[in-house]
């Protein structure tokens, strides 16, 4: 029961910044597309990588599981705006936006998807330069 409350915790974290960071995003660069979710999702599908990836080999067993939960499911899930970015999608169709709404979509899958490889691939490159700094 306890892994619900970290997950519940960490899902209101994550959703709360993504709030702000969505709305001041869209202040900062305008509406005429998403990018206050298009962003976020990028940032969060490169965190959720970067914690992925840390967590496996010996990391899985040294860092409790309501701690990977905390972070995995429930502050990058969320932090991460999938079902927003599904709405506008669709709210753009709906406004006749075809073309927008593609750009939307082509644009955050394939950014998030280079953004979680990313992610993912940073605490190998990392240790790889600690390791060649070590004496």
């Amino acid at each position: 029961m306890l892994s619900y409350g970290y997950v519940a915790l960490g899902g209101a974290i994550g959703s709360v910044l993504r709030f702000g960071i969505n709305r001041w995003l869209t202040l900062l660069l305008g509406d005429a597309l998403p990018w206050g979710t298009i962003l976020v999702n990028i940032g969060g599908a490169f965190v959720i990588g970067l914690f992925a990836a840390s967590f496996e080999g010996n990391a899985r067993s040294i860092i409790p599981l309501e701690v990977r939960q905390f972070l995995l499911v429930g502050l990058c899930g969320g932090f991460t705006t999938f079902s927003s970015f599904s709405l506008q999608t669709l709210v753009l169709l709906n406004a006749g936006e075809a073309g927008r709404a593609m750009l939307n979509v082509a644009l955050s899958v394939m950014l998030c998807l280079i953004a979680v490889s990313l992610g993912y691939m940073l605490p190998n490159a990392v240790g790889a330069v600690t390791r060649s700094m070590a004496p």
